[in-house]
């Protein structure tokens, strides 16, 4: 199998250095704002330009997707409910809706493999309905996977074809976080016991039960743990397949990413595996209350943004941190110099008030 995706090469570092000599000339104490001017070098970096420009069409993909592992108990919540939920965004009344209007991000909702039929404007790229319950059978066909990362790809090139100068990946589907939980805790050779959470917010029994499916799934991915292609096809998805290549094509074409929790990161882990250093363009937005998230982002070496106590998904605590992204550009693009304000530097305090020599003494 291939997969088409290579190395990737870093956002600039002459710019980044910039921003950093920048951020030294602004009305403030040196790292007086701490991470924010972490932030907006990254973004001068990414963009290359220095001072950054402020996001003119961040947009929100939410890969939605059904996995025939909720169905044996995984979830609180019926796999109806994914469907319903696309119906929800598409509506405008979902926690991404609103959190966008807010961050000035706009939503789209892809349809990679709900189980039902959906709204035609969301299922140009669907590849199935459901993938395989993972803890017994592959999720994917060899043909299925190939499909499902020529979706994401295609679908990152839309959205940066159409402008989008930054992106954020969110996701929906019943019991997800099983899968996501698998894919975290095989590259990371974690015990599932450590790893598996509430999700949707299972019972004692339910947690059992989703144990159980990851510690299967776990053994059947583990002979192909260093191919991340036949790792997505057996043990994870198509929606996952998707969202991995959509953010290893972002990162190829200098388009920062914001992820959200445990479910896109960990569709990240094996991104970074399909395209090495893709990483370096992506920005963690939070840590969700899934051990299987703080797992990954110690994996990819993320320090994210926020830290809420968030497990929603969808792409909601990506866009929470955005306006701190934003808070970040402006500083570094916006804010006066010493020079431009004639406000005195912290050198100055240091020079003598006066050279002349008193003779009164």
């Amino acid at each position: 199998m291939t997969h088409g995706f290579g190395p990737v090469a870093p956002p600039d570092t002459q710019f980044r250095v910039a921003a950093e000599q920048r951020q030294a000339q602004l009305t403030k104490p040196g790292g007086a704002l701490g991470r924010l001017e972490e932030l907006g070098n990254w973004v001068a970096a990414c963009q290359a330009a220095c001072p950054p420009k402020q996001f003119e069409r961040a947009r929100v993909v939410v890969f939605a997707g059904d996995h025939g592992v909720a169905r044996h108990g995984v979830s609180a919540y019926p796999t109806e409910v994914t469907a319903q939920m696309v119906a929800n965004f598409l509506g405008g009344g979902a926690a991404v809706n609103t959190l966008a209007a807010v961050a000035g991000a706009t939503v789209r909702v892809a349809d990679i493999s709900v189980d039902a039929d959906t709204d035609p404007q969301v299922s140009k790229h669907k590849v199935r309905r459901s993938s395989g319950a993972i803890d017994r059978e592959d999720a994917l066909t060899a043909e299925e996977i190939q499909a499902a990362l020529a979706a994401g790809r295609a679908i990152a090139d839309e959205e940066i074809d159409a402008g989008a100068d930054l992106l954020i990946a969110g996701d929906m589907g019943i019991g997800n976080t099983t899968p996501a939980t698998v894919l975290v805790a095989t590259l990371t050779d974690t015990e599932p016991v450590a790893a598996v959470g509430r999700g949707t917010g299972v019972d004692d029994a339910g947690w059992a039960r989703k144990v159980a499916a990851v510690r299967d799934a776990m053994r059947r991915a583990r002979p192909v743990v260093k191919d991340p292609v036949e790792l997505l096809r057996i043990a994870a998805g198509a929606d996952f397949a998707a969202m991995a290549a959509f953010l290893a094509q972002a990162a190829a074409r200098r388009t920062p990413v914001i992820l959200d929790g445990v479910v896109v990161t960990a569709a990240a882990m094996v991104a970074e595996d399909l395209a090495a250093g893709a990483s370096a363009w992506w920005l963690a937005g939070h840590r969700s209350t899934e051990p299987a998230h703080a797992l990954a982002l110690k994996h990819l070496r993320l320090d994210p943004v926020l830290d809420l106590n968030l497990r929603l998904g969808e792409g909601s605590g990506a866009l929470t941190a955005l306006p701190v992204l934003r808070s970040a550009v402006a500083i570094l693009a916006e804010m006066s110099t010493f020079a431009d304000a004639r406000v005195s530097t912290a050198d100055a305090a240091t020079e003598p008030a006066s050279t002349t020599l008193d003779l009164r003494k």
